[in-house]
């Protein structure tokens, strides 16, 4: 699943290589993943391109002035893919493959078509398009919690989100409402960096440990960001996984103090962490409802 890093990135990508193009056409196959109908997604020909910004995990594209903003949730199974040509693509049909939209601007100096498309891998369809007038109406955005690379997201701030709660303090990352653009890979690697276990309760943090967790979401967060700058869109995925120490990559050692990293399946996801580091060496029970063995 995309996170900040990655949309921050295709933020960027888009800002270079799209901004100030025209929409020639768009075409959404994909009918489940149009989640509005008024402005009409046919609204959006012949407004440029002016800005491309994100809201946690969500990807803003700002047409005309004051105009129109396609934003998009890629959720588990979804990509943005650039092509510099689009003018030969075949008609997208409705329920054929992966293609969920494609937007293609009007030719540039070359003749060339260019534009891009979303696609969404698996059976489970989750992505989501909106044509809206203000990013705000976006049900998904208007409840985000801060931003984590926002100058106010301060240690302080991080400790009046932590503080009386009962959750995990790995399912607490992960609540977008509550701290916005962390999902499931970036979670293992900020706890793995703060040396917590992903199942401590958040509301039991000292000041000390808050403020460690604090530089570990921050610090890891700019790390990926830097390292996806500047990256086409196609690249992006390939660097994710590369840049990972914990998520995904279990049965590997630990590249800190080289014990095994473990892992721990629910129903449709796991997480992956180091005992050494984080739990005081002792393994987590491989259940939903886990804790520490005794």
């Amino acid at each position: 699943m995309p996170e900040l890093p990655e949309v921050e990135a295709l933020a960027g990508f888009l800002r270079e290589r799209a901004v100030g193009r025209t929409v020639l056409d768009v075409e959404v196959p994909a009918f489940q993943a149009l989640k509005t109908v008024d402005p009409p997604v046919a609204a959006l020909r012949g407004l440029a391109l002016r800005d491309v910004a994100r809201h946690g995990k969500f990807l803003d594209l700002a047409f005309g002035e004051p105009g129109l903003h396609l934003v998009v949730h890629l959720a588990r199974g979804g990509w943005l893919r650039w092509r510099d040509d689009l003018a030969g693509a075949r008609p997208a049909r409705p329920g054929k493959g992966p293609l969920a939209a494609r937007v293609r601007f009007t030719p540039g100096e070359t003749g060339r078509t260019p534009g891009f498309e979303l696609t969404e891998a698996g059976t489970q369809k989750r992505l989501a398009i909106h044509v809206v007038r203000d990013p705000a109406e976006v049900p998904g955005i208007a409840t985000l919690g801060p931003d984590p690379l926002a100058d106010d997201f301060t240690p302080e701030v991080l400790g009046r989100i932590v503080g009386g709660s009962r959750t995990r303090i790995k399912g607490l990352l992960r609540d977008q409402k509550v701290i916005a653009g962390i999902g499931n890979a970036y979670s293992d690697e900020v706890l793995h960096a703060a040396r917590m276990s992903p199942f401590k309760i958040a509301g039991t943090l000292t000041d000390a440990q808050v403020a460690g967790l604090h530089e570990a979401i921050v610090t890891t967060l700019r790390e990926a960001v830097e390292r996806a700058r500047g990256l086409a869109a196609a690249d992006l995925k390939a660097e994710k996984r590369g840049g990972l120490r914990v998520h995904g990559r279990t049965g590997e050692p630990c590249p800190v103090c080289g014990d095994v990293i473990r892992e721990v399946s629910f129903a449709d996801s796991s997480l992956q962490y180091c005992p050494t580091c984080q739990t005081g060496g002792r393994p987590l029970a491989d259940r939903r409802m886990s804790r520490l063995l005794k």
